[in-house]
């Protein structure tokens, strides 16, 4: 008998430094942290998380291929600032592509996928009222993408998925500015109940609207607050 080869290694790896990393430097962007504009240094922060500078570059790496952090000349690092006609734009997307999403899944949704949104949304309301702000972005996104998953459409997912993760940071700041929370909250409930009506053509037309108005007071609210002649 031949001997068998061995088996490759299948143990399940941890999630690595640069991955840990960069989860915990995103979510201070994301909380306004770090500023837009202000400079990353490789130096600092592995000196603040008591890493050498090799792991750091890595999770600099990854913010980058996030679009939440850029490279400069002269500044090396730096919290990425997205100008007010791109936002505008990102949220346009998602007008076209959630809407197409939620077509698309609607009309083949189960109750055991509406059991996933309906334990969400409580989830999603709580953060609001605990100001949980750091689950804000996460359980919103997920809250919306178990509208859209019976689509199967995996590359529009994570296309949407990619466009969240940019504009969390200004929709933690809209949120936190205004009543916003309450209006999400209702919105949020309505489009679920006419999700389960089965009224595709209301429930994606509610949906557009939910994703353009928050583009718009968003827009209206940074234009405010960014100072005139700010470089994005």
């Amino acid at each position: 008998m031949s001997k068998k080869e061995p088996l490759p290694n299948l143990r399940i790896k941890r999630q690595s430094l640069p991955e840990t990393l960069a989860q915990s430097l995103r979510e201070r962007i994301l909380n306004g942290e770090f500023q837009e504009g202000e400079a990353l240094i490789q130096e600092t922060i592995a000196t603040e998380y008591g890493v050498s500078r090799m792991p750091v570059r890595e999770a600099f790496k990854e913010l980058e291929a996030s679009g939440l952090i850029s490279t400069q000349i002269h500044k090396g690092s730096v919290v990425k600032s997205i100008p007010m006609e791109q936002i505008e734009e990102l949220f346009d997307l998602r007008v076209i592509l959630e809407s197409e999403l939620l077509e698309r899944s609607l009309p083949k949704m189960t109750e055991a996928h509406f059991a996933v949104t309906k334990e969400l949304l409580p989830q999603l309301e709580a953060a609001y009222i605990n100001d949980d702000i750091s689950q804000w972005g996460k359980l919103n996104w997920e809250f919306h993408k178990s509208l859209y998953a019976a689509a199967d459409r995996v590359q529009t997912l994570t296309i949407v998925q990619g466009i969240n993760v940019q504009t969390d940071r200004y929709i933690r700041l809209q949120l936190l500015l205004t009543a916003g929370k309450k209006e999400a909250e209702l919105e949020h409930r309505e489009l679920l109940r006419l999700c389960e009506k089965g009224d595709v053509k209301k429930a994606v037309q509610f949906l557009r609207k939910h994703i353009h108005d928050a583009g718009h007071n968003l827009v209206a609210l940074l234009k405010k607050k960014r100072p005139k002649g700010a470089i994005a």
